[in-house]
């Protein structure tokens, strides 16, 4: 009987404990006191901050608990200069959008202005103006489009800091023929977008000799002209 008696207590005790949560979770669910007071937004440059509120559509006095934070991220990431974004929650009022922006490595000029591209090969805006400190992407013959931009962007992802930093124009004739001009009037031959870590070892060394053309294109045979 006294085992019995336990049992009946310690099922009394769960049902009271699951009666209790099951309040506490519809008082958060239902009334404000879990309600979202605070969005905080990190991580923005070139995006306006009034671009990303416009795409939270988190409705006042709304619970913590009943915010889709995954609808709120595909929203905000849809815009085009944002390439990623987390939402988390924050208790007991906040929540916090962290972005992460798009940045350009390269532009080519049309007329309606500057196309930007990211690391990714994602052409993500079109500004009045060049972004400074940004290459331009110049094509010649029938090697333009997606295919040029590709290959001017694994280049450039592939070069040391230090020399990335100098590069003015990339030159794109086919996805064999990349070539890199520098802001003081030097050209780096790179050749076809294999082999990059190779090349990006040789030709800071390479650069420190007297010329004005430097072809590591076969890394394992560079000349200076």
């Amino acid at each position: 009987m006294p085992a019995a008696r336990g049992w009946h207590g310690y099922r009394l005790w769960t049902v009271v404990g699951v009666v209790v949560v099951s309040l506490l979770v519809a008082v958060a669910w239902f009334t404000p006191a879990l309600s979202v007071r605070t969005v905080r937004i990190d991580g923005l440059s070139a995006v306006p901050e009034v671009d990303v509120r416009g795409r939270l559509e988190i409705p006042d006095g709304r619970s913590m608990l009943r915010i889709d934070t995954t609808a709120i991220a595909q929203r905000v990431a849809a815009i085009p200069k944002v390439r990623s974004v987390r939402v988390q929650r924050k208790f007991p009022s906040t929540v916090l959008v962290t972005v992460v922006e798009r940045t350009p490595v390269v532009y080519f000029e049309a007329p309606d202005g500057a196309h930007l591209i990211d690391a990714e090969s994602v052409e993500f805006a079109i500004e009045p103006e060049p972004p400074i400190g940004v290459p331009k992407l110049r094509t010649e013959g029938s090697f333009t489009g997606s295919a040029a931009a590709r290959a001017a962007v694994d280049v450039l992802v592939t070069l040391p800091p230090a020399l990335s930093v100098q590069v003015g124009e990339v030159v794109a004739r086919s996805i064999s023929d990349v070539s890199l001009s520098l802001r003081d009037g030097r050209k780096v031959v790179w050749g076809g977008t294999d082999d990059g870590e190779r090349k990006a070892a040789v030709v800071l060394p390479l650069l420190t000799r007297e010329g004005t053309v430097f072809d590591v294109s076969s890394p394992n045979l560079v000349t200076v002209k």
